[in-house]
């Protein structure tokens, strides 16, 4: 881990450290998730995600953003997208090491566990390439259900070698899939999307129809298949549409531009138009919404992990900075108001980090009804509040940082304005606190899986005792709920966090929470923790010293 020379007034950058080993708040859930016995495998992601080499990658992806080449340059169509070396090898690690679809690849105890803690390491590295990885990661169980159609592509995307090339799926050792949901007239209103479907003959699941129409964002063009919603004779339905005809010819799907984000600039989203491209139905017409929401559910899982691993990455740059970098006769790290904000930051990791990964459990329990509603439940909370919380995290850290923070060459500029996409995309936040809500009415006994997610926490502590009660009885009030789902979307959080601290964590940031996050709520600005916690114990949490 570098340091700094006494002498000089500037901070060392913080590379070519382990990732995962200095992560104690991770480590420690993985062993509490039960897949203690992936630490050896993690660790060695860690080292070499923590590598100067592999955060160059990350930035040099992210400086030299892929391009789209519409026409050859005899003026023929090509609609492909033309990506930095740098992206592929970083395409090619991830791939390699299964954190798009290696929990579905080798399923076992604790897999989606153990992918979530590796989605989480990566996702302080470079966040451009996760988005084709998780759309392949949530394509998986959308496909499963629908019968033989579907076998050669899920074969292929439970590869672990990444293939490039613009070719037939036939001919690829691996392939990646993409979504087209939204249109410009809609966003997230997705039934009114104007996409027309005809099927080619009988029509069906599993048959060919026709797409016509445009999608507004249409993720990872480059990859080899999308899920698009469009609108059949049943109704809105999704398909399959890949970038090639059976007859290996190029499928009508006409990029039309690429937008110019603010952040996760290493990624090529698009503006797309079909003109009968082909496609297959997935499962039934008029079941659109739910076959891609099936999809939807583990994207969102991987927002709440994305979000962690950038708020981890942004307090660790943070609290190396604080740790050796001199101002008014002593380190920053030394001074009682910059160990307040530090430790407040940490704590706020170690919250989202203990909240994801026991939401990673819920989705290792396929089969265990309890576990499905709990799910249901905490997958909009989580992605809601974790999400809502890292641009705070990712400003207060780069403020720590001074006017360095705010510069490009510096590590925090580039993950601040990364960090607004997860909580957008999959759903912004109003969409995901209605979810809680429909999940709390339509769901049968959701209430009751997140009671019972509580109750294991009950009798430890007047002030969880008291937080808990004051929420379940405001659940169980429908009156204006929808006014309300903001707040009791945050509610649930805390008290979940709250919980998991209880029972398993370490009594310096189970105090810190209970007493700066349940008692007046989640601080409006980070540097408010009371008297008498331990500041040092909570930067350790985050990153040893």
């Amino acid at each position: 881990m570098s340091g700094t020379d006494p002498q000089l007034t500037q901070c060392a950058g913080l590379v070519d450290y382990n990732l995962f080993s200095s992560h104690s708040a991770l480590s420690d859930a993985l062993a509490r998730e039960g897949v203690a016995e992936d630490g050896d495998e993690l660790s060695t992601l860690g080292a070499q995600l923590g590598t100067a080499t592999a955060f160059t990658l990350g930035d040099v992806a992210n400086r030299n953003p892929p391009q789209l080449r519409a026409y050859d340059r005899c003026g023929e169509r090509l609609d492909t997208v033309e990506f930095h070396p740098a992206w592929h090898e970083l395409m090619q690690l991830l791939i390699a090491k299964g954190l798009h679809t290696g929990a579905w690849a080798q399923p076992r105890r604790g897999a989606h566990v153990a992918r979530a803690a590796g989605y989480m390491l990566w996702a302080e590295v470079e966040n451009g390439t996760q988005c084709p990885a998780t759309m392949s990661y949530g394509a998986v169980p959308a496909l499963m259900p629908h019968g033989k159609t579907f076998e050669p592509w899920l074969r292929l995307l439970l590869s672990r070698e990444y293939d490039a090339r613009f070719a037939p799926a036939e001919e690829k050792h691996g392939v990646l899939i993409g979504m087209g949901m939204t249109e410009r007239q809609g966003g997230s209103d997705v039934r009114s999307n104007k996409t027309r479907a005809l099927a080619a003959a009988a029509g069906g699941p599993g048959k060919e129809y026709r797409l016509s129409g445009q999608k507004w964002f249409f993720s990872a063009p480059m990859c080899d298949a999308f899920l698009v919603l469009a609108q059949a004779a049943g109704g809105l339905s999704c398909f399959l549409v890949p970038r090639f005809r059976p007859d290996r010819s190029v499928n009508a799907l006409r990029l039309l531009r690429l937008k110019d984000k603010l952040g996760n600039r290493s990624n090529a989203s698009a503006e797309v138009e079909f003109e009968d491209a082909f496609g297959l139905l997935v499962g039934e017409e008029g079941r659109g919404i739910p076959v891609i929401l099936e999809m939807g559910v583990y994207t969102r899982l991987d927002n709440a992990i994305g979000a962690a691993g950038l708020m981890r990455q942004c307090a660790s740059q943070a609290i190396h900075h604080a740790r050796h970098r001199r101002a008014f006769g002593r380190l920053l790290s030394d001074q009682p108001l910059m160990r307040n904000v530090l430790a407040d930051l940490a704590l706020e990791c170690e919250s989202a980090v203990m909240l994801s990964m026991r939401l990673a459990r819920a989705f290792d329990a396929q089969a265990d009804e309890q576990a499905m509603r709990l799910r249901r439940l905490l997958t909009p909370v989580a992605k809601y509040w974790i999400c809502k919380r890292a641009p705070a995290v990712c400003a207060e850290a780069m403020e720590v940082l001074g006017g360095n923070g705010y510069i490009e060459e510096f590590p925090i500029a580039r993950r601040f304005r990364e960090s607004p996409l997860n909580s957008i995309w999959e759903g912004s936040g109003n969409i995901m606190c209605l979810d809680v809500l429909r999940a709390l009415a339509r769901e049968e006994r959701a209430l009751e899986a997140l009671e019972a997610e509580l109750e294991g926490a009950a009798g430890r502590d007047v002030r969880f005792d008291r937080y808990r009660a004051a929420l379940l009885a405001e659940l169980a009030e429908p009156a204006d709920s929808e006014l309300r789902a903001r707040d009791l979307t945050q509610r649930i959080a805390l008290a979940v966090q709250a919980a998991l601290l209880l029972r398993h964590g370490p009594a310096s940031s189970c105090e810190g929470f209970l007493a700066s996050r349940l008692v007046g709520g989640a601080p409006a600005a980070f540097g408010t923790l009371p008297r008498g916690v331990d500041h040092e114990a909570l930067m350790a949490r985050v990153l040893s010293a």
